[in-house]
């Protein structure tokens, strides 16, 4: 049985959070779900939190725009938050520019940068 990536709804934005190893079935799988759940909620937006990934290949760094730009045609607008250094310059010397995907540093940016109140923050 294959893990399956939860997609959580918060409001009017998706929220995508990878905390197991993505295998290749994983990620196919994902963007089904995601186009899917973009579909039947009319999300404006997605946020695919890396924060537990610490390893990326090209296969990885390809779904992360491949999402984005499936989310765009959906009309959904996409943000990566959380990632590691690390996996920042992975994706730099793979080639990888992820054109078309916002990023943010944390969770609370993320939901900023799509226009979304966030509970709780101070407004800094």
């Amino acid at each position: 049985m294959m893990d399956r990536v939860p997609i959580l709804k918060i409001g009017a934005v998706l929220l995508v959070s990878i905390q197991i190893d993505l295998e290749d079935q994983t990620v196919l799988a994902l963007q089904e779900d995601l186009a899917d759940r973009i579909t039947r909620t009319g999300a404006r937006g997605v946020i695919i939190d890396i924060t537990a990934v610490d390893v990326v290949d090209s296969f990885i760094g390809r779904m992360f725009a491949t999402i984005a730009a499936m989310s765009r045609l959906m009309d959904a607008e996409t943000v990566v938050v959380g990632m590691r250094p690390a996996v920042a310059i992975t994706l730099v010397e793979l080639g990888l520019s992820l054109g078309g995907v916002r990023t943010a540093l944390d969770l609370e940016k993320g939901m900023r940068l799509l226009g979304v109140a966030v509970p709780g923050a101070d407004g800094r």
